[in-house]
């Protein structure tokens, strides 16, 4: 099948030369041509995005799996090696050390040699390494290996790009919010795995068993094609044609008339372009933007977990489980894994992730990308500073649904506008320095989260509320907005 489409593009080239030679400078001037945006735009929605959304979010769940096992076994790895708080916030920092390294490079090698590559290496190496960490020895080994997962998982990320480059502009403010439905998926199977595997089997084998949806997505990974948009950035003309062709032929849509005709883009993954005049004061926003998306959304992750272990929180109504205190006075080591009560809430607030999507599609459409960033920031500073005030059981469980709700969308957001305001030249590497710049968020988290926490839950929670108010007047200042604006090719 692969033969005869190529066997037919040459013919249809070698036609069109052919024409070319016998057409007068006339009617050359006025054959018609078109552009992938166009293409994009003709082919429109249909059955090609559709696998394209399932495969793509799946993407999601190998993350959050990824990620969210860092709550899952804080409390099991403690009690295993005898850990101190900053051991086991630093775990979490390496993962994030990992993310933040491999970040840029991931980025830069998707724009010079094509997404797919790198989408696909990352799916390889973060299930790799995962797999690796659950034979771990020692402590040292333990956050050697997730550090080389994070490393993979960057790769994994550049995923968003390539989806966002299939999908038509007026669709993209519906779908790519959506995505958080396969995070919430992926954060739940950890949690259920937590719940049922580790008090039978153990951490390592919970570690094991959460490869399983890298391995089938590895698989369905084939059926997605490189982006048509790289291609002709990098003069791959015949490649983007037959993208858009199978694309046109699933969706039962015809392509413009005409030529695909657009220039070779020699800058790709120039990471000049990213400080330049044009978009010097955006780089700068977006980078401090990821940082707190991130910042805050670990935050939230990391202290309900801490929270619930430890038992900090202020409870009016507490049960004779949650009466025991953390306390490191008398020993080096603090014990108590995770409850089947704490992990009904950890599933409650996963929820979160996905209860507030409507509003999050109405007020991408309505208010567009700025406003809904400054909006969710500011909400979010605000339930951060809520979850101090006592209350029920019910009540924080609440509190805590809605903060992971607004959190959750802070970060759909500031990924849709990344990838709308960057040129396709440099929108993997611009992608990729976002968010390397997140995970120094991810990375200084734990230290408040899991650290500062035992102290004052106050003074852990206030520097997450002050830095979503403070991002919420930056983004304000952020000089474009991308609502129903096309993807642009170069600067």
């Amino acid at each position: 099948m692969k033969k005869q489409l190529v066997s037919a593009i040459q013919l249809q080239e070698v036609e069109l030369d052919h024409n070319t030679m016998n057409s007068t400078p006339e009617e050359v001037k006025e054959r018609k041509t078109y552009s992938v945006e166009e293409a994009v735009e003709t082919i429109g929605f249909g059955r090609f995005h559709i696998l394209l959304f399932l495969i793509m979010g799946s993407a999601n769940i190998v993350e959050a799996v990824e990620i969210m096992l860092l709550a899952v076994v804080s409390p099991e790895i403690r009690c295993e090696w005898r850990l101190q708080d900053w051991e086991v916030a630093l775990v979490s920092t390496m993962v994030f050390l990992g993310f933040m390294v491999c970040g840029v490079m991931s980025g830069y090698v998707a724009d010079r040699y094509g997404r797919w590559k790198v989408v696909f290496g990352g799916f390889v190496w973060a299930a790799y390494f995962s797999l690796l960490t659950s034979f771990a020895p020692s402590y040292g080994w333990f956050i050697f290996l997730r550090s080389m997962v994070g490393c993979g998982v960057a790769g994994t990320s550049q995923g968003f790009v390539l989806k966002t480059e299939f999908i038509p502009a007026r669709y993209r403010a519906y779908l790519l919010p959506l995505s958080s439905v396969f995070w919430m998926l992926g954060s739940m199977l950890i949690i259920i795995l937590g719940m049922t595997v580790v008090p039978t089997l153990g951490w390592r084998w919970m570690i094991r068993l959460s490869i399983i949806p890298s391995l089938i997505l590895i698989l369905l990974f084939q059926f997605i094609p490189e982006s048509a948009r790289y291609n002709v950035s990098a003069g791959k003309v015949k490649s983007a044609v037959a993208t858009l062709q199978l694309i046109a032929r699933m969706n039962r849509a015809p392509l413009p008339e005409g030529d695909l005709v657009e220039p070779e883009l020699n800058e790709r993954g120039s990471a000049h372009i990213l400080i330049s005049p044009t978009f010097r004061r955006t780089s700068l926003l977006l980078w401090y933007s990821w940082f707190v998306a991130s910042f805050s959304y670990y935050g939230s992750v990391l202290s309900s977990s801490e929270l619930l272990e430890k038992n900090l929180l202020c409870i009016t109504d507490p049960d004779a489980e949650h009466h025991v205190k953390h306390s490191q006075e008398e020993g080096l080591c603090y014990c108590i894994p995770f409850g089947m009560a704490d992990y009904q809430t950890l599933l409650i607030s996963c929820l979160g992730e996905v209860a507030l999507i409507p509003l999050n599609i109405a007020l991408l459409n309505i208010a567009g990308r700025k406003t809904s960033l400054a909006i969710l920031q500011i909400s979010s500073g605000v339930f951060f500073m809520l979850i101090n005030i006592c209350s029920t059981m019910f009540g924080f469980t609440v509190l805590l649904f809605l903060l992971r709700s607004l959190v959750s969308m802070n970060f759909s957001v500031v990924y849709i506008y990344t990838a709308e305001v960057y040129p396709t030249i440099v929108r993997s590497i611009g992608m990729g320095f976002c968010t390397s710049f997140s995970r120094i968020g991810g990375m200084i988290a734990p230290f408040i989260a899991q650290v500062l926490m035992s102290q004052s839950v106050v003074l852990a929670l206030l520097p997450f509320a002050l830095s979503c108010f403070l991002c919420a007047g930056g983004v304000l200042l952020l000089p474009i907005e991308t609502r129903g604006r096309a993807l642009l090719q170069h600067s």
